[in-house]
């Protein structure tokens, strides 16, 4: 049997002591490890109290679980991505330390480009969410102050529509590697591309569940973008 050495992070000091999100994530790993037939050698539980964490010197326990890793030469196993990091930065950063790492949410064929393509669309659909939330609020701020004005409510309502195209295009380019990768392995439909999306844990750009019109809709984009 191979072995492996597990990593659990939790935010808060809170959520630490309580043990919240701990137990759901080492039952993640304990399924994984089962199902591919590895043994844990170690847990290592890093616990954050704030923003910031994003740094090796800020993860001991991080740090600790590379070093067991790569002395037993094992890879780290994860429950989620995010479990790592929500930086896509700090991910790349972790992917040449030269220890493997393993989602147990993504299954063990996804390799270091698939985590980093998972991590730049997470971040992305952060990103978007934040520039949606802006513009909407900038829209309401704009027609409250110039309440009865039509040109006013029509420019607002134009550069809205400008933002949420451009967020949809730069969402489509993300996501196409991940559905072109789904694709090259014999699913093609609609319906078999929207459930391995869900399958893999991939987000919408709204933060949902794939259907097939979303599947349809980025697949539209890219046949526009390459007339």
């Amino acid at each position: 049997m191979s072995s492996a050495v597990a990593y659990y992070r939790v935010s808060t000091q809170r959520q630490g002591r309580s043990g919240l999100g701990i137990e759901a994530q080492r039952a993640a790993v304990e399924r994984f490890a089962e199902a591919e037939g590895m043994i844990i050698l170690q847990e290592f539980t890093e616990v954050e109290t704030g923003k910031g964490a994003d740094a090796l010197d800020r993860r001991p326990q991080l740090t600790a679980a590379l070093a067991l890793a790569r002395q037993t030469k094992c890879p780290v196993v994860v429950a989620k991505l995010d479990r790592l990091s929500r930086d896509v930065a700090f991910v790349a950063g972790l992917m040449v330390q030269r220890v493997p790492f393993i989602v147990a949410e993504l299954g063990a064929d996804a390799d270091p480009f698939m985590l980093h393509l998972y991590a730049a669309l997470a971040e992305k659909e952060r990103r978007l969410i934040s520039e949606r939330t802006k513009a909407a609020l900038a829209s309401r701020k704009t027609t409250g102050m110039k309440l009865g004005n039509p040109t006013n409510t029509a420019e607002a309502a134009a550069k809205g529509r400008k933002i949420s195209i451009r967020e949809a295009d730069r969402f489509a380019q993300t996501v196409l590697p991940i559905i072109e990768s789904i694709q090259q392995s014999g699913i093609t439909s609609l319906r078999g591309l929207a459930f391995a999306l869900n399958n893999r844990g991939v987000r919408t750009a709204r933060n949902g569940q794939w259907q097939v019109s979303n599947v349809r809709n980025i697949l539209a984009r890219q046949s526009a973008a390459q007339l």
